[in-house]
């Protein structure tokens, strides 16, 4: 039969698939567009399967703050072009979207449907890997901060007053989550086999310095543990010299605030999303 070429392209429009492959879809469908719809989006799911063990290591972090919630998403896919396409972008904006109007605070099958939805269509391997969503409590201010190329995205709360100088705060505090990505908020969530390992690690080092062997084993103990105390403080959030005055740390500079607005502050929710970390 003949396949007229305004079937092609209206099929075209609808999918995204290439003019040849509409064109014979609507032939395996004796012309039925929803036949020839459906036969598309099959050979999608199945370009997306045999791709499913493809790395996606691109992508990008969606972020809004919308009144008293916000919502972060990770969305990956194989290629740094994808990742940049608008179509991906419109998706990543959908996921928000929905989340928002759902009140999902997971990744939910009708988030993981959007994203199989444009693979098929652009046949990359994709996946929507975490999400998080919080609310900000009374008394207190969010801020959210995503990097410029959306692979870093940071959102932090501090709870105790709402003032501008509070917000600034916030925001700066977001700002050096992205610039230093601590691995850890503060001491105590540091598990102990990874504080244990690093001793292994550094008495290991100490054990090959020759300066170290003559030393008394005392001496030896307080070198280590100063080692350890200062690789920790590197890691952590609270630990770390503040990003707009390395002469502080962040726990310090949450003090200087405190003092400046007359309110006794504290961190709430801090998030720290990485691309594929």
């Amino acid at each position: 039969m003949e396949i007229k070429a305004s079937d092609v392209k209206a099929l075209r429009d609808k999918t995204g698939a290439g003019m040849m492959e509409c064109k014979k879809a609507l032939a395996e469908a004796n012309g039925d567009p929803t036949q020839a719809e459906k036969i598309l989006k099959e050979k999608g799911l199945a370009a997306v399967a045999k791709r499913s063990e493809r790395a996606t290591s691109e992508g990008r972090i969606f972020v809004r703050q919308d009144g008293s919630k916000v919502a972060l998403a990770e969305v990956t896919c194989e290629t740094d072009f994808v990742a940049k396409n608008s179509d991906f972008v419109a998706m990543g904006d959908k996921i928000l979207d929905t989340i928002f109007a759902k009140g999902y605070t997971k990744v939910e099958k009708e988030l993981e449907d959007m994203v199989l939805e444009l693979a098929t269509k652009i046949r990359e391997n994709m996946a929507i890997r975490r999400v998080e969503v919080f609310d900000v409590p009374t008394n207190a201010v969010a801020s959210t901060y995503v990097h410029s190329d959306f692979k870093t995205a940071a959102a932090v709360v501090v709870e105790g007053a709402t003032n501008d100088t509070v917000k600034e705060f916030a925001h700066d505090c977001c700002l050096h989550l992205a610039a230093f990505t601590p691995a850890y908020i503060t001491k105590d969530g540091i598990p102990q086999s990874y504080i244990d390992e690093q001793k292994e690690i550094f008495a290991a080092q100490m054990a090959q310095d020759e300066k170290m062997a003559s030393k008394p084993q005392n001496v030896k103990d307080g070198i280590l543990q100063g080692k350890i105390n200062k690789h920790l403080s590197e890691i952590t959030f609270v630990e770390q010299p503040f990003v707009k005055d390395d002469k502080v740390s962040v726990a310090k500079k949450l003090e200087e605030v405190s003092k400046a607005v007359g309110a006794s502050l504290s961190f709430g929710k801090i998030v720290l999303f990485v691309l594929g970390k």
